[in-house]
């Protein structure tokens, strides 16, 4: 099978289109209120790698539903306000590019994607956090 585009092409497309953050960069913004970290992996990965410390997760595939307003799976944390940028991670930073590509198309401001991942940023020796328990609802 040959595709029309495969996922080097849709990468290099989507960044040429978004923002990079360095680790240095990033670790500068760690526990800044103005900077949400946002963990786009799967839970499996949170549950073995851990996240930067103050990650909000939201998985890819719910990363559009959640940060749209008027969806139903709306969430508090894609709130827009002056001042605030959205820093999103994958492990290697394919799946942030896309996903920050995405999330500007949607009219979202400063969304930037964390240059390298999760992997370069536990390489380097910062700080990584275990996945907060989840909340039980009962």
């Amino acid at each position: 099978m040959t595709l029309k585009k495969g996922y080097k092409a849709l990468i290099a497309e989507a960044e040429a289109k978004t923002k990079g953050i360095s680790a240095d960069q990033a670790q500068a913004a760690l526990g800044d209120p103005n900077t949400l970290f946002v963990d786009i992996r799967d839970v499996r990965e949170l549950e073995r790698d851990g996240m930067i410390p103050g990650a909000f997760h939201a998985p890819r595939g719910m990363l559009e539903f959640w940060s749209d307003p008027e969806s139903p799976y709306f969430k508090p944390q894609f709130e827009e306000k002056p001042g605030k940028r959205f820093v999103l991670y994958c492990a290697a930073d394919w799946r942030a590019v896309l996903s920050a590509a995405t999330l500007t198309e949607m009219g979202i401001q400063n969304v930037y994607h964390l240059e390298g991942g999760f992997g370069t940023w536990k390489k380097a020796g910062r700080p990584a956090a275990e996945k907060p328990a989840h909340k039980d609802k009962s």
